[in-house]
């Protein structure tokens, strides 16, 4: 059975790597596009990992792993969050995530679910890191260096939050975006306790965000910053991947020791942070710093980088598709080799938007589309409701966005069913449409989209394609191809 293509595969260790920094390759890509502020955890030979689900819905997309090269997303996690924390403690799996000014906790016995609802811990702070000492103590760090002890469950704040960490202080002459001691990410390993937070911002000038790394002999402090600091940082705006940070350390099943962290491609910020990957070693006086070359995590053959593309076969909708907003569980159905997108608003910016992820600067992506009775069916680059570009056909009439605040419009003369396309060419596109696939007419040309960022817009998004559904009824579509483009 054809199925939106779910599985990530990308040659982490044996084919020459988009981007890397020096002649080893890494780091490399392990999931390219919007997959930000990844955080990873390894259960026995299993790898798990999810990242900010921001303002899409429904939720965490949680992938799974078996040698940290290939990645197939396994489930949708309940709640919308910024830079969770993904662990494993006695049996269960818990996502710490802030939102709405507090910071929440799920859990589940199977990392497939069911999860539970949401549980308010009614602490403060940002980008929660779990940690639990010898005696069964669990802690949660939080932004601005502070921590608040858990009770035993982990599922409530036994105490007051406190600050218990300064940071790092880089050279004053760095161009960043702000301090933003941020992201710790808490490892035992060897008596310490190592905590890797993030520093310098997450987006603004190309330098500004990094990853600083603690230890302490105890999980509440005092810390002692490491002598590599910063132990990923981008040092300048030529270099392949722009504000790298945010980490993760993680060894694997052989006991060799990775960090884990996100970036933008240099110039791409409309493509948002790609999820990346690089060795790291001990030294012998007990820090880690990231090395020149890993051997294979595995002896598995190379592998290729596989498109979300979606036929929409079966009977239920493929996990790398997101609601902006909220996706209801009968707003999107998938039947009879069609999906079916309950319509609203009048336009795009208030229509039903569903998205997924782009992962490359120069794409081509087209959709077959039928308008049905006061329906409108659509295909939109999109960042939020107030920045995209787009197409929405109506029996009627075929609308065009070239920003979101310029719409133009035409007769329809192609009938209610048609193919809807949009080239993007490293942030220029074009919208066309065609009555069969084939012949195309050309809408708009040169369209740049380049400011659609969160340099520009804020909200740490990027620029996703979407399905939209406006009107009445249900807009249905067929055919989902997004296809790489050539040099």
């Amino acid at each position: 059975m054809k199925k939106l293509a779910i599985v990530f595969l990308l040659s982490v260790f044996m084919l020459p790597a988009r981007g890397s920094d020096s002649v080893s390759g890494f780091p490399r890509v392990i999931l390219p596009g919007d997959f930000a502020d990844p955080t990873i955890v390894r259960d026995g030979a299993d790898y798990y990992m999810t990242h900010s689900a921001f303002s899409y819905a429904p939720g965490f997309l949680v992938w799974h792993s078996r040698d940290l090269l290939s990645w197939e997303p396994v489930c949708r996690v309940p709640g919308s969050g910024y830079a969770p924390d993904l662990i494993k403690y006695d049996g269960k799996f818990y996502i710490y995530y802030p939102a709405h000014g507090t910071n929440y906790v799920t859990w589940a016995t199977d990392i497939k679910g069911p999860w539970s609802k949401p549980i308010d811990l009614k602490v403060g702070g940002i980008d929660p890191g779990h940690v639990v000492d010898s005696l069964g103590n669990r802690y949660l760090h939080l932004s601005g260096g502070t921590m608040v002890e858990l009770s035993r469950d982990g599922l409530s704040a036994a105490g007051k939050r406190h600050k218990v960490y300064e940071g790092w202080q880089y050279p004053e002459d760095w161009e960043v975006e702000c301090f933003c001691l941020e992201s710790p990410k808490l490892t035992f390993h060897n008596g310490y306790f190592y905590m890797t937070s993030a520093e310098g911002g997450t987006a603004g000038p190309a330098t500004s965000h990094m990853a600083v790394s603690a230890r302490s002999r105890s999980a509440v402090g005092p810390w002692e910053n490491s002598p590599y600091n910063p132990v990923v940082h981008t040092y300048s705006a030529s270099d392949p991947w722009w504000s790298k940070g945010h980490a993760t350390i993680i060894d694997d099943v052989n006991g060799n020791w990775w960090i884990v962290y996100h970036a933008y491609p240099n110039g791409l910020h409309t493509l948002g942070r790609s999820t990346l990957i690089e060795p790291i070693e001990w030294t012998a006086d007990g820090w880690f710093r990231t090395k020149p070359s890993a051997k294979p995590i595995s002896r598995n053959p190379p592998v290729v980088f596989s498109t979300p593309s979606d036929t929409f076969d079966g009977n239920t909708l493929g996990l790398l598709w997101s609601g902006w907003r909220r996706l209801g569980s009968s707003d999107a159905v998938v039947s009879g080799g069609k999906l079916s997108l309950q319509s609203k608003g009048s336009g795009i910016a208030d229509g039903r938007v569903l998205v997924t992820t782009p992962t490359d600067a120069r794409y081509d992506v087209r959709v077959d589309a039928l308008a049905d009775g006061g329906s409108g069916a659509g295909l939109t680059l999109f960042y939020n409701e107030k920045a995209f570009i787009g197409i929405v056909a109506t029996a009627d009439s075929i609308a065009y966005w070239t920003s979101s605040d310029v719409r133009h419009a035409v007769p329809n003369s192609f009938g209610r069913a048609m193919t809807l396309r949009i080239v993007n060419d490293s942030n220029r596109c074009s919208l066309q449409a065609s009555p069969d696939g084939k012949s195309w007419r050309v809408l708009a040309d040169g369209i740049d989209v380049s400011a659609m960022n969160h340099n520009e817009l804020r909200g740490f998004l990027a620029l996703r394609v979407g399905l939209v559904a406006t009107g009445q009824g249900a807009a249905r579509f067929d055919n989902f191809s997004y296809a790489k483009l050539g040099r």
